[in-house]
This record gives structure tokens, C-alpha cells and sequence, in this order.
């Protein structure tokens, strides 16, 4: 077992105190909290001193704390998602397209193309300056694109509720990857994880294939709702739902 109580405990080098007066520094340098990634060469030089590298800074931005979503105002029939793993917080109330892809579509053979055709999309999106929610199969972002659809972050980048579905015969945990998600923290992007076969969530598919036709590509649906939905994130309880708006 490491614990580093050699360093934490008893001083082999005044890590604490380096720690805080950086954060300390950085924080009044960048205006907000942060957060750091940092390493330490734990051998002394002649003079008994060791080398701390700071590797990467960023912000950490948050906007909307204090919302919570009353079970009691949930309309049963109105929802078109509902999960309760989620990161964001507060209310989005003016989306009403919804690219998504449909389940029988994907293939994890073909996530390469599933990239290309969401660029060329998300490029429709940013020239009609059109906010978006993003539903598709497994991890996006993902460097391997066997689980997932391996997009970087341009690709999508008009995209306000990003949204991962686990299907039947396609199981995976939720995208824990920090570079791809400190955009979506920072942009203050909603981000759902959908389960339905651990009851963490579920989306109604039949709602979303019945409203207006915008696109159909080889992988991707592009609908639109004729009202903004109304999307709701509660981030300390982790739990987001989406209706619509009557």
C-alpha cells in the first residue's frame, strides 16, 4: 500500500504549504477557483531541495447552484428524458431541435463516419446559430471508437445537452474523460447518462421520431419540436429530466 505519509505526514517536503500558496495565486490570477494537476520529483538535490511541476490549470466555473427539480411537478406523460446521472444544473429553456441517433442505425464498426456526418451537422447548426440536444449510443469524445462516437470537441461544439444511451446489446459506464468534459463544466453544457437497464434513466424514443423532420442522414436525426423543451438539471441530486413545454 502507498500512502505517502511520508510526505503528507511527517514533511519529507512542505507539499501542503507549496499547494496552498498555488492555489492560492492561481485563484487570484484567474478570477474563479481552480483546479491543478501537478507532479513532484521526490529527489533532493544537494541543497535538499525537490522539483513540483504544475502540468495543467483550470477553471472551475459553475453557474445555476441551488436548483432542485420537485418530483411533484414532473408530468408523467410530458417527458422525453429523465435520468439520474447527470452533470449541469439549472434550467435551458430554449432548445427545440434534437439530433439524435437512432438505436437500429448504430454500429460500433462505423463510428468514424458517425463523426463526419455530426461535424457536417453541428456545422448547420453553427451557421444557423441553433443550440442543439445530442443523444447517440455509448462515450462521446471517446479514443476508442468501439465504445463510443470518438468526436472532439469542435464537432459538437454547438451542442448545449449532450446526452450518452446505453442500448440493449450495447452496455457501458458513463465518460469520465476531464479534457472533454472541462468543456462541457465550463460551457455549461447539460451531460446525461441514460441506463435503462439499471432504471438510472429513459428516453422516449417515440417521442422524439414523431415531431417535425429536419434531417434524416445515414446514422443521424435532426427533429424539431414546435415549442422549446423544457430541460431541468438538478446537480446535487444528479438528476435531469426534459419535457415538453406546453
Amino acid at each position: 500500500m502507498v500512502n505517502f505519509a511520508n510526505v503528507l505526514k511527517y514533511d519529507y517536503i512542505p507539499l501542503s504549504n507549496t499547494l496552498k500558496v498555488i492555489l492560492d495565486v492561481v485563484k487570484e490570477a484567474f478570477g474563479t477557483p481552480v483546479e491543478i494537476e501537478f507532479a513532484v520529483d521526490l529527489n533532493k538535490d544537494k541543497s535538499g531541495i525537490v522539483s513540483f511541476y504544475l502540468l495543467q490549470i483550470k477553471p472551475l466555473v459553475g453557474s445555476g447552484a441551488g436548483y432542485n427539480i420537485d418530483p411533484d411537478s414532473i408530468v408523467m406523460d410530458d417527458i422525453v428524458l429523465i435520468t439520474k446521472k447527470s452533470m449541469g444544473n439549472g434550467i435551458i429553456d430554449d432548445i427545440t431541435d434534437v439530433i439524435y441517433v437512432e438505436p437500429s442505425k448504430f454500429n460500433n464498426m462505423m463510428t468514424d463516419k458517425m463523426a463526419y456526418e455530426i461535424d457536417g451537422i453541428n456545422d448547420k447548426m453553427l451557421k444557423e446559430n441553433r443550440r442543439y440536444m445530442l443523444i447517440g449510443p455509448g462515450r462521446w469524445g471517446t479514443r476508442d471508437k468501439f465504445i463510443g462516437i470518438p468526436v472532439a470537441w469542435p464537432q459538437i461544439s454547438n451542442a448545449k445537452v449532450i446526452v450518452e444511451v446505453n442500448l440493449p446489446d450495447f452496455h457501458l459506464d458513463a465518460s469520465l474523460g476531464s479534457h472533454f468534459f472541462h468543456n462541457v463544466t465550463s460551457m455549461n453544457v447539460g451531460y446525461f447518462s441514460i441506463n435503462q437497464a439499471t432504471m438510472d434513466g429513459s428516453i422516449f424514443w417515440d417521442k422524439l421520431d414523431s415531431q417535425q423532420t429536419i434531417e434524416k442522414g445515414e446514422f443521424f436525426t435532426h427533429v424539431r419540436f414546435a415549442k422549446p423543451l423544457l430541460i431541468r438539471m438538478d446537480g446535487k441530486n444528479r438528476m435531469a429530466v426534459v419535457t415538453l413545454n406546453h
